[in-house]
């Protein structure tokens, strides 16, 4: 049950600070339900919550209407497309275009589809929040946090991985990967979305980037609790840029076998298996492990992702974009250490 009265003003200063709303404007919030297939195929526990989050983009909609009366509010749905980046239907994508502010609360994210950046081109201010919980909205959540302050260190290494050649990952727990980033740009996301055409993730901050295609090198271990059901390490192995080995990870891991298949050449799966993006995380209250979103978003975490970077400046379009948080980096931008272990030594 979603504690409305204690969301309200967490949802409140969304719209008013991270979206910067003004009297007027529309104001469309949506998200995406079971299809008739996914109730007969998913678990009952995967389908509460995804019911769950649906629920909490109509309570959104619903307090966007009662404290902003001069906002006309709209609240769709769409049915489920079973993956991070794939396209929603036709006509979801063009009633995207029709807002001035998006709130897509959903279970598959929107951020890496043509419909988001056809929004976005639009002139739409966009938040995506691909498995947000409600309690992001309380005090001292990820959502509470001071952006102005985010907002400065994810610059910094925005800046630093622009000007970056070259990148590598270590862990403790046995990653150890190298990348160029050649003639790539680092992208801000602060969370400050008030200029026209504006997106990101909410909850926010991390700096990101494309790798150059064709450069990953090495292995990166998943670790248990860091990924939703992951009850054992997962290691994807590396080579020329793209993912050639999935060990161990229990289902987790044969479901990613089945979805990147490393040894089969043709499409889609070859795209799929690029490594499609660096984060870094920036935002101090963000602490939950096992939500993608929230994890992703850890000051002192990495992330790598798998899929689409053809929103990001990449050249490579996939039907999939699926982020990996790596906890307690080494990470060495053209050699230098910036951080250590999880601890930010810029």
């Amino acid at each position: 049950m979603i504690d409305k009265e204690k969301i309200k003003q967490g949802v409140v200063n969304m719209f008013q600070v991270n979206m910067g709303l003004k009297a007027g404007e529309k104001v469309l919030v949506v998200t995406d339900v079971p299809t008739m297939d996914d109730w007969r195929k998913k678990t009952s526990e995967q389908l509460t919550d995804i019911v769950q989050r649906t629920v909490l983009a109509k309570t959104v909609s619903e307090i966007a209407s009662e404290n902003f009366p001069e906002n006309p509010v709209e609240f769709y749905l769409y049915p489920l497309v079973g993956r991070h980046a794939a396209e929603p239907p036709f006509d979801a994508a063009e009633k995207f275009k029709t807002a001035d502010v998006l709130i897509a609360i959903t279970s598959y994210s929107l951020t890496h589809t043509n419909a988001r950046e056809n929004a976005t081109k639009a002139g739409v201010r966009v938040a995506t929040m691909p498995g947000f919980l409600a309690d992001m909205f309380n005090p001292e959540g990820p959502m509470t946090a001071d952006y102005t302050k985010i907002g400065e260190e994810t610059k910094k290494f925005a800046k630093l991985i622009t000007n970056a050649k070259e990148c590598a990952i270590k862990t403790i727990s046995g990653t150890d990967i190298k990348f160029s980033l050649r003639a790539r740009i680092g992208i801000v996301d602060d969370g400050i979305f008030t200029e026209k055409g504006a997106f990101g993730n909410l909850p926010s901050g991390e700096a990101f980037v494309p790798p150059l295609e064709g450069t990953a090198k090495g292995r990166v271990v998943v670790e248990k609790g860091w990924y939703p059901g992951l009850t054992e390490n997962m290691t994807l192995t590396f080579k020329k840029g793209e993912v050639i080995e999935i060990e161990d990870g229990g289902k987790i891991g044969d479901e990613f076998l089945e979805l990147l298949k490393p040894r089969v050449k043709e499409e889609p799966y070859k795209s799929r298996r690029n490594l499609a993006e660096l984060g870094i995380g920036t935002n101090p209250n963000a602490k939950r492990p096992d939500n993608v979103l929230e994890a992703e978003k850890i000051r002192g975490t990495v992330h790598l992702a798998v899929g689409d970077n053809s929103h990001m400046g990449g050249r490579v379009a996939a039907d999939l974009h699926q982020d990996f948080v790596i906890p307690n980096p080494y990470l060495y931008i053209n050699g230098k250490l910036v951080i250590k272990n999880g601890r930010v030594i810029l």
